[in-house]
């Protein structure tokens, strides 16, 4: 039978690419040299496209082109990258890849918290340095006795907070509601966390509604002990008012996975010794990635096998629409 039109943007893992091939006709856009000229010959016979952040966002330039296309599976539990309010205009269906990223994110999450609090970095340059000889490394900061608040205590926030109570710490969160069967203390103020809590962890979804979330206020809140750990999006924090915070002490420091601008990190962040920067790599451990990749695929598959998305995003409109016949 005929296999089904894909298109991926820009690369993904080897073991996605194979998946895709062995299943689809699968259209590799970043290979081809005049852009526009692919997509109007190849764009109306897409179906679905598989979405990463590597290519850039999804928006409706692209989907412009693309004028069957049914189905975006985005690599990744946040899917900022994808223009959801035009797919949903469009009666596109958009999935993310949930779940099986959650250990993996808590854990490194956790191990970011720690290295900030008790500059593991640090003292691992000081060694190498040759810094030891001369004299014992300072005293570093510590995790006990803390009270930590998490924003956005979702599916990753949650299994984060679970680990943190092998710490005997206290523990918060703030969301858009108080959750039902949660023991943890709720503020319904992200400011007023802040004042209760010396430090902040941000698991929250990126995206227009949290841009800057955290902020000059915020960070005054926090204050002079207070320690910023960000898992979330760049966006979610007004990075040139953390940096302000850092360089005045305002905070005492700061642990980031994410930046506003990636792959580009303001050196001004880099050159100071009271940050761990990390190149977004919360879920990059081969295992996770690997199921990450799967689950694109499995919602490939599963949509145009006629049995519906596996992971749909909330906003998606996959239930208001019939579903396509199997494609074989």
């Amino acid at each position: 039978m005929t296999k089904t039109d894909i298109l991926m943007p820009g690369p993904m893992m080897p073991s996605v690419i194979e998946a895709l091939d062995r299943d689809f006709v699968l259209h590799r856009l970043w290979e081809q040299s005049d852009r526009e000229a692919f997509l109007r010959e190849v764009g109306p016979r897409i179906r679905g496209l598989a979405a990463s952040t590597v290519a850039g966002r999804t928006d409706g330039t692209l989907l412009g082109h693309l004028p069957n296309l049914e189905v975006i599976a985005s690599f990744g539990v946040g899917y900022d990258n994808v223009d959801v309010v035009e797919a949903a205009r469009r009666g596109i269906v958009v999935t993310n890849t949930p779940d099986v990223l959650n250990a993996e994110v808590a854990d490194l999450t956790i191990g970011l918290l720690i290295a900030t609090l008790r500059q593991i970095p640090q003292a691992d340059r000081y060694l190498r340095a040759g810094q030891w000889l001369k004299a014992p490394f300072p005293l570093s900061p510590t995790l006990r006795e803390r009270k930590v608040g998490i924003i956005g205590l979702g599916r990753i926030g949650k299994a984060i907070a679970r680990r943190l109570e092998g710490f005997d710490v206290s523990i918060a969160y703030h969301g858009r509601t108080r959750q039902e069967g949660v023991a943890y203390a709720y503020h319904p103020t992200l400011k007023g966390m802040a004042e209760a809590c010396d430090v902040l962890i941000a698991i929250t979804p990126g995206g227009a509604s949290t841009k800057h979330l955290i902020n000059a206020e915020i960070l005054k809140a926090l204050g002079p002990n207070g320690v910023l750990i960000n898992v979330a999006r760049g966006s979610v924090v007004d990075e040139r008012a953390l940096i302000e915070a850092l360089r005045s002490k305002t905070i005492l420091a700061a642990g980031l996975d994410v930046f506003e601008d990636e792959p580009r990190v303001p050196q001004e962040l880099i050159d100071m010794e009271n940050v761990v920067l990390l190149p977004h790599v919360a879920s990059a451990s081969v295992h996770t990635r690997r199921a990450m990749g799967q689950l694109v695929v499995d919602n490939l598959i599963s949509w145009f096998e006629g049995k519906g998305p596996l992971t749909p995003v909330p906003e998606t409109p996959w239930s208001a629409v019939e579903l396509p016949a199997a494609a074989g």
